[in-house]
């Protein structure tokens, strides 16, 4: 009874398998001609040997399923991109997995966290409207218990308007748009004039002023992120996109320590008093474990503490002294922004050949302390390599040398030789 239990539970997990994979389409070269004109398709390329890849692989899966069972427009498919060798490069796939998504002809690339939730996020955004629309108070509210950040266009057809579903065009990879009438918003909200773009987040909201904050999309670009939040490596790397510099807290990953604590207080109390001085400038929060800053510094990280990144060259910069009260980092900040605390790393030639030596020694570290003799191969053998190569280089510089040297003897004349040729310029 048991054995034939396990049978039927191992048969359904097949089934069900094989219906969720019915949900993803494999791809290859022939697909831009055959797909239809207004078929919206998230695609992932990957490659047989890639660890990540097959990582991913369910939780692709699930997302096709998931989009076909809600009715999404989303079509969902893979493509191996060692063997649609064609398809890959219109994509101008350059790693894996690499998650894209086409819409009417325009190709929209995502960024995020390989996750169910991150992907899905990204597809629904991406898949719906470009500027969605409020009707009602109603969805209002729910737009904005769902949303951390809301850009709304508020008014009527205008140029501003034009201005904006440009910049979603371009921006929609990363957040939400919408747009409502007046009489949609709360009344709380005060409005100088119309036609406006208004972001709401952390509990207030900030209206658009050309004169203040110049282009639009370089505005809406800069405001998409809340003032203060928990900052992973994905949302580090999309904040450096915004021209910031980011100011975090590293803090342990678990079970913080009362100066932990203590930090995060501090940046997020700095953030939200001093939003009109620094917001321009900075982006705030805290992270969890220094691993990622391990790699932009090269070396160890001490937990906690507070250090400024600046993603656009890969420098930072450390405080000066300890970070005690308020006063403190408010000073530290004016010493980044006025260049008087000194940008430290960089992506200079010699910066990026420490780096490159750095990840080296990361990865062979551990490799070596597990397996000695095959991590002592790989460090052997390219050098062996190398050595062998100049060995030969000078070698066949040595046997040039000797061949010009026989080839100016051979030209030389001899002394009789010299001799004759004189005496007969005499006769």
């Amino acid at each position: 009874m048991s054995l034939r239990g396990n049978s039927i539970s191992g048969l359904l997990l097949l089934l069900l398998l094989v219906c969720m994979s019915a949900f993803v389409e494999e791809l290859d070269d022939s697909f831009l001609e055959t797909r239809g004109a207004d078929d919206i398709w998230l695609i992932k390329f990957y490659a047989p040997w890639c660890s990540f890849c097959k990582q991913l692989d369910p939780v692709w899966h699930q997302i096709g399923s998931e989009l076909r069972s809600v009715g999404s427009p989303v079509n969902v498919g893979k493509s191996d991109a060692t063997v649609s060798i064609g398809l890959a490069k219109e994509f101008k796939v350059r790693g894996y997995p690499a998650i894209l998504m086409l819409k009417k002809d325009v190709k929209y690339n995502y960024s995020g966290p390989r996750t169910r939730e991150g992907i899905l996020d990204f597809a629904n955004r991406v898949g719906g409207p470009l500027v969605r629309s409020l009707s009602s108070l109603q969805l209002f509210q729910h737009a904005m218990d769902r949303h951390d950040v809301m850009f709304v266009y508020v008014g009527a057809t205008s140029p501003l308007k034009g201005n904006y579903t440009s910049a979603a065009e371009e921006l929609i990879i990363h957040t939400y748009f919408f747009s409502a009438s007046r009489d949609v918003l709360p009344k709380v909200v005060s409005l100088p004039s119309l036609p406006a773009v208004v972001v709401f987040k952390d509990g207030a909201y900030f209206t658009f002023n050309v004169e203040r904050d110049g282009d639009l999309k370089s505005w809406i670009n800069r405001e998409r992120f809340q003032n203060y939040m928990k900052i992973d490596s994905y949302t580090l790397y999309a904040m450096g996109e915004t021209g910031k510099l980011v100011l975090l807290a590293l803090v342990e990953a678990n079970s913080l320590c009362k100066e932990s604590l203590r930090y995060k207080s501090l940046v997020e109390k700095v953030s939200s008093e001093n939003r009109e001085t620094y917001s321009r400038h900075f982006h705030f929060g805290y992270m969890e474990g220094g691993d990622y800053i391990k790699g932009l510094v090269m070396g160890e990280v001490t937990l906690p503490s507070l250090i400024v990144v600046n993603l656009s060259n890969d420098g930072y910069f450390l405080p000066p002294g300890a970070m005690e009260t308020e006063r403190h980092l408010l000073d530290f900040l004016d010493g980044v922004l006025e260049s008087s605390i000194e940008c430290q790393g960089g992506n200079s030639v010699h910066q990026r050949i420490r780096r490159i030596i750095y990840d080296i020694q990361v990865t062979l570290t551990p490799l070596i302390s597990q397996a000695p003799l095959f991590g002592c191969f790989l460090v052997g053998f390219p050098l062996a390599i190398a050595i062998f190569f100049c060995y030969l280089c000078r070698k066949a510089r040595s046997n040039m040398s000797e061949d010009d040297d026989e080839g100016d003897a051979l030209s030389a004349p001899s002394p009789q030789s010299r001799k004759k040729l004189s005496d007969k310029k005499s006769d």
